[in-house]
């Protein structure tokens, strides 16, 4: 993944390469795409020695490096953090290390915080996770106040966008999420009923199959009743041969990988700015899914957008 200041993407190289080799100076190419001599210079060489593989990114990663902890010493940190849950400040002195070396290496170990830890085994219980894309994916409907034209309340104020506010009905936000990678799919429709709800599960299905996961298994829904006994919902799941599942009365964190994804959606994309119509709205969508899924550092990734594990797993798994 490009890192967030870099000036040329993959599409960006290949037409520096095009235009050197029509002809034309490096250094008048570099002046005109923004670039150095040197980067310009440096990503013709690759292109002649990989071809169209050698201009895309590659990690800045070190090959080694020699000053890390020896991993010897990281598992006695880690074997102090499971088994008497010291922190850093007590982990230091005792094996002569400093304390943001220790906080290093016990984040390195995803065990830098103890309600991460089951207290009795010193286990990672950080979060449930499926083994495989299209194992689980979850879905649920957000639903949101239409903004009127002109713009509601965050445009106009609350006095003024008070007498459109209440008469603009709903949009429902249908989404599904897939476990494993964090791939998600969004939706706006009108209502929640069941034939909406069927449908774009079967539009979501294609979705994710064109992304390289082909199999859904089991889909995780709370007990709207639209889930628990619509015939149209039944005969999705039964087309796509997957088991419907619902979640414990009263405890949405069963479904908990959709309910956190509402809250990125509406963060980043509903209340991301004060629109000024409903469509304005509803066609940012689109840029936000794409944001999403393909460019988004994601916490519970490593820092990866949930394509990347869609990529990674395209070979082990179908």
């Amino acid at each position: 993944m490009s890192h967030r200041n870099v000036r040329l993407t993959v599409h960006g190289r290949r037409i520096l390469v095009g235009r050197v080799l029509s002809g034309r100076p490096v250094a008048h190419v570099a002046a005109e795409m923004g670039v150095s001599r040197p980067a310009a210079h440096k990503w013709i060489r690759r292109w002649r020695a990989e071809g169209d593989a050698g201009l895309a990114d590659r990690s800045s990663r070190p090959h080694t490096t020699p000053h890390r902890t020896p991993a010897a010493l990281e598992e006695r940190v880690c074997d102090l953090r499971r088994s008497r849950k010291l922190g850093p400040a007590r982990i230091g002195p005792i094996l002569g290390l400093p304390p943001s070396t220790v906080h290093r290496i016990l984040t390195r170990h995803q065990l830098n915080r103890l309600a991460w830890l089951d207290r009795p085994t010193g286990a990672v219980i950080r979060r449930y996770e499926r083994d495989r894309p299209g194992e689980l994916v979850h879905v649920d409907v957000k639903k949101l106040g239409r903004i009127p034209d002109g713009g509601g309340h965050k445009v106009l104020g609350r006095q003024a966008g008070r007498a459109t506010r209440n008469s603009m009905g709903f949009d429902y936000v249908h989404s599904a999420v897939n476990d494993h990678s964090r791939l998600a799919y969004s939706e706006i429709h009108p209502d929640e009923k069941v034939a909406t709800c069927a449908a774009f599960l079967t539009r979501a299905a294609a979705f994710f199959h064109a992304h390289g996961i082909h199999r859904i298994e089991r889909v995780l829904t709370d007990n709207a009743w639209a889930y628990r006994k619509g015939l149209a919902w039944k005969a999705a799941l039964a087309e796509l041969d997957a088991t419907g599942k619902l979640t414990r009365a009263y405890r949405p964190q069963t479904n908990g990988k959709v309910e956190r994804f509402n809250r990125t959606l509406l963060d980043e994309w509903a209340y991301l700015r004060p629109y000024t119509s409903n469509t304005e709205r509803t066609e940012a969508l689109t840029d936000f899914l794409h944001t999403y899924n393909h460019h988004r550092c994601h916490t519970a990734l490593d820092g990866h957008p949930p394509i990347s594990r869609v990529n990674n797993a395209a070979g082990q798994y179908t």
